[in-house]
């Protein structure tokens, strides 16, 4: 009864019975240190050892205290992720890859929709950095001149990604937006088109693409080229719709450059309905190379961006500054690629 009654008193000092680090490394017969270390940097652990405490977790249903442990070293072991939105898939990549490699060195990802206007973002940085996150990864440089401000007087690490610029808030890795529309327009030339035109969506980093791709078509002698912008995010729909209007408003058009493959697809779909040959007639390049775009019919012609590198180099931008190591280059250029296919 005695026994009972104490550990009765035990439990009621953890509250409601909850377990604590030292009773998950009993059950996994290891020191308590040694249970941190799994939650922490579980890189660190000998596989057998990290798979004894995660099943003891598993068992116990243990949840390290965050908050505590945070206060005590000044470390959250969170990082924010920052996408436009989730409804796009050309972000997913980098967020997996970027997820997992936080993960393999104990942190955890909270991932917020910034949406493409500067108010949410704003809202949302100041609910972010006012949790103190050990890090912030933030899609391209299109912030407010507060956001930035914010963002650079926090004291946290901060990475942008997906885009380029030589004056970053703090790191940066990504690729120039512009040079990809450059680059479509002078692989069409080269292909001999003199008419082209432009699907695009209307943010910020798809207008760069645009102007990248109007400027080098200018200067190939193509003296104006029609654009059609339709809402950000994009649907195949929205292709559609303004690849029919801009057929018939110039119809003389010859390629069409899409600011995503989805709007691509839209416009090869389109096309088909109205018996417009592709590439015969119109040449139609995407951007994003995703999952559909080389089984499309014709498949599709695209831009592909090494989404998993962007993210695997932002991680590996905290976790270094986390660790103390120094940030030699804080600019990282990943590039591009384009892929010619049948439908360009």
């Amino acid at each position: 009864m005695a026994h009972a009654a104490s550990v009765k008193r035990r439990r009621s000092r953890r509250g409601a019975g909850a377990m604590t680090l030292a009773d998950v490394a009993r059950i996994a017969r290891v020191s308590p240190i040694t249970v941190s270390r799994a939650f922490n940097t579980p890189g660190q652990l000998a596989a057998a050892t990290l798979a004894r405490v995660r099943a003891a977790v598993s068992r116990t249903g243990y949840v390290p205290n965050r908050v505590a442990g945070g206060l005590a070293s000044s470390r959250s072991r969170l990082i924010a992720v920052l996408v436009p939105t989730i409804a796009s898939p050309v972000f997913l990549e980098t967020v997996q890859a970027l997820t997992e490699e936080f993960e393999t060195h104990g942190y955890q990802v909270m991932l917020g929709q910034s949406g493409y206007g500067t108010e949410r973002e704003e809202a949302l940085l100041d609910a972010i950095i006012g949790r103190r996150p050990d890090g912030i990864v933030v899609t391209g440089i299109m912030h407010s001149r507060e956001a930035r401000r914010r963002l650079a007087n926090s004291g946290i690490p901060v990475v942008e990604t997906w885009d380029l610029t030589p004056t970053p808030i703090d790191m940066l890795v990504g690729f120039s937006h512009e040079k990809v529309g450059a680059a479509v327009a002078d692989y069409l030339e080269y292909r001999g088109v003199r008419h082209p035109g432009v699907v695009s969506a209307d943010d910020p980093r798809a207008m760069q693409r645009r102007r990248g791709f109007t400027a080098a078509a200018q200067r190939h002698g193509v003296a104006h080229v029609p654009a059609e912008l339709v809402p950000t995010p994009t649907s195949l729909g929205a292709g559609r719709r303004a690849f029919a209007r801009l057929v018939q408003e110039h119809p003389e058009i010859d390629a069409v450059f899409c600011s995503s493959d989805l709007l691509a697809l839209g416009i090869l779909t389109e096309a088909h309905a109205r018996a417009i040959a592709v590439p015969g007639k119109v040449r139609v390049v995407g951007f994003g190379d995703n999952n559909l775009a080389a089984d499309a019919h014709p498949a599709l012609s695209t831009v592909r961006i090494d989404g998993p590198a962007i993210g695997r180099q932002a991680a590996r931008f905290i976790i270094d500054r986390a660790q103390g190591r120094p940030i030699r280059e804080r600019v990282v250029d990943v590039g591009f690629k384009l892929i010619a296919r049948a439908s360009a």
